[in-house]
């Protein structure tokens, strides 16, 4: 490794810095000396030691007054600038120590974003106001991509991930429920069994959803499909989409809980439908590096997270549970 010039010569201490800046502003030995609390003697010192270091003449002194010289005119404004450097520093370091400050990027899945976030982001604004949340709506690969490599601090998404490298904090088990076009005889119906999925045009979301993977499960569970898999004619980037297509009459579709007021509501020619026990679910969580440094500020906003996830329609979760796959 090359050393350059530069980096072999002596440098110069904060100390002596300082001394020269309060001078450089003050141009008075003893006016500079009581603004920064030293003693005359040692501020003179340090200039002095300052000038050996850097090698040039800072000040012209008299009997009556302190000049600054040429040289002085111009590294004075350098001295300033990396005071006030070391300073936002130190700021930053102590913002870095108080928990739920500074940014936290978020990345969420696109059929999680429009149903908890308006919770999460109540909970942020109301309980850690000094916290700057970014959020980030990417599909499931791109999230873990972007939290593997630094990207993104904590994802919301679909569990389990089973990426090596990556800790669940599960927050919730929501179930599925059945979406139907006005008309649909199993449309309003409680108690449907999973093997109705057999007889039914189920339309799903695109690729890359995990949603899609999810509803695919559940109907390979069903019985649906068989060594091919399910057929699929229909698809929708989008889960509002999807409920449109469905209102439309082309088939029915599989909703989250969370989103069903949501979506739903914006047609009148839709019913719901819910499976008998054990409905199919899904389980959502909060997901971080296994080493992050903030771990227990996530562990911490995943607690505060259940507590304010108890009034939706799902089963808020303890921390200690394990992600299974989807029932």
């Amino acid at each position: 490794m090359t050393v350059s010039n530069t980096s072999k010569r002596r440098q110069p201490s904060l100390a002596q810095l300082r001394a020269f800046s309060a001078v450089a502003e003050h141009l008075h030995f003893r006016d500079a000396a009581a603004a920064i609390g030293m003693s005359q003697p040692a501020l003179s010192g340090a200039v002095a030691a300052l000038e050996e270091t850097l090698g040039v003449t800072l000040l012209e002194r008299t009997t009556r007054k302190v000049l600054l010289s040429p040289a002085g005119e111009r590294l004075a404004v350098r001295a300033k600038a990396v005071l006030e450097e070391v300073v936002a520093l130190l700021e930053e370091a102590e913002a870095v120590r108080a928990p739920f400050t500074g940014a936290l990027r978020l990345g969420v899945i696109p059929t999680v974003a429009p149903y908890l976030l308006p919770t999460v982001l109540r909970l942020v604004h109301d309980r850690y106001p000094d916290l700057d949340l970014q959020v980030h709506e990417e599909q499931t690969a791109n999230l873990l991509e972007g939290l593997t490599t630094g990207r993104l601090d904590l994802l919301l998404l679909a569990v389990p991930l089973r990426v090596p490298g990556v800790v669940e904090l599960p927050l919730l088990d929501e179930d599925f429920v059945l979406v139907t076009p006005l008309g649909h005889p199993l449309g309003g119906r409680s108690g449907i069994p999973r093997e109705a999925l057999r007889e039914l045009n189920l339309l799903l979301l695109d690729e890359g959803h995990c949603l899609r993977d999810q509803a695919l499960d559940i109907c390979r569970e069903a019985g649906v499909g068989g060594r091919e898999g399910t057929p699929v004619t229909t698809t929708a980037a989008g889960l509002s989409t999807l409920v449109q297509l469905v209102a439309g009459g082309l088939g029915v579709t599989l909703l989250p809980r969370t989103a069903v007021r949501v979506e739903t509501t914006r047609s009148d020619r839709l019913l719901t439908g819910y499976f008998s026990e054990p409905a199919p679910t899904r389980r959502i969580a909060l997901a971080m590096r296994t080493g992050a440094a903030r771990r227990a500020e996530y562990q911490e906003l995943a607690a505060a997270l259940r507590e304010a996830l108890r009034p939706l329609p799902v089963r808020v979760l303890g921390g200690d549970r394990p992600a299974p796959a989807v029932r």
